[in-house]
C-alpha cells in the first residue's frame, strides 16, 4: 500500500500559480513512479504529469506543457506539482497517483489520492 494524500489546492485567478503537494507513507516511496491526473466535471480522468523514481524522466500532457512542472523529494515522500500561468481550463479535481510503472494512461497507476480541487476563475 501506498497511502497517497494531497494538499495545495484551492482558487487562483487565471495567470496565477499554485503549487500542489502529494506526501506518500510507506518505505517504498522512492522506487515508484509518480503522477498526477486531472478530472473535470463531465470529463475523461486527464493525464497531466509523471515522474520516474529518481525524478530524471518527467512526461507532461499537451495542455500543460511548458506551464507545469513536476518535481519529487524522495526523502520527504513528497512529489510537487507546481502550475503557472493557469487557465479556466485547467479547473477540475486533481489527483496523486504512484505505480510501478511509468506512463501516461491512468490504468498502470495502482494507487490514488483523494484528489484535491483546482478552481481557476476568469
Amino acid at each position: 500500500q501506498v497511502p497517497l494524500v494531497e494538499s495545495g489546492g484551492g482558487l487562483v485567478q487565471a495567470g496565477g500559480s499554485l503549487r500542489l503537494s502529494c506526501e506518500a507513507s510507506g518505505r517504498t516511496f522512492s522506487r515508484y513512479a509518480m503522477g498526477w491526473f486531472r478530472q473535470a466535471p463531465g470529463a475523461e480522468r486527464e493525464f497531466v504529469a509523471t515522474t520516474s523514481w529518481t525524478g530524471d524522466i518527467t512526461y507532461y500532457g499537451d495542455s500543460v506543457k511548458g506551464r507545469f512542472t513536476i518535481s519529487r523529494d524522495n526523502a520527504k515522500n513528497t512529489v510537487y506539482l507546481h502550475m503557472s500561468k493557469l487557465k479556466p481550463e485547467d479547473t477540475a479535481v486533481y489527483y496523486c497517483t504512484a505505480g510501478l510503472v511509468l506512463g501516461t494512461t491512468p490504468g498502470i497507476y495502482g494507487y490514488w489520492g483523494q484528489g484535491t480541487q483546482v478552481t481557476v476563475s476568469s
